[in-house]
């Protein structure tokens, strides 16, 4: 029984992931960007100092997003990505933007 509700378990899991859309941009969404934001974004790459648009248009939608308490007066928002690794390990990101520019990646 126990492992049936394990297999039961990765199956939907792997279901969940398999139904990420790998394009989540048009041509015409990214054109204002730079060459170089526009290539991460194609390549599923981000880099401090994205906007929030770049980011979600290069990795899609997080999984969670928090507002937090603002800093120096500048809105401060917290996405959480959970990124599948090796060996079926779920990895966690946090990414934490500041006045809508990603200021950090963990």
């Amino acid at each position: 029984m126990k492992k049936f509700i394990i297999l039961i378990s990765v199956v939907i899991l792997l279901l969940q992931f398999g139904c990420t859309k790998s394009v989540r941009y048009t041509e015409e969404e990214i054109r204002d960007f730079s060459t170089d934001i526009q290539e991460k974004i194609r390549k599923g790459e981000i880099s401090l100092g994205m906007s929030i648009h770049q980011v979600r248009y290069s990795w899609g939608s997080p999984d969670s997003t928090k507002i937090l308490e603002p800093f120096e007066g500048k809105p401060l928002e917290e996405w959480i990505y959970s990124v599948p690794g090796t060996l079926g390990i779920i990895n966690t990101k946090i990414l934490l933007f500041l006045d809508g520019k990603l200021m950090y990646i963990k």
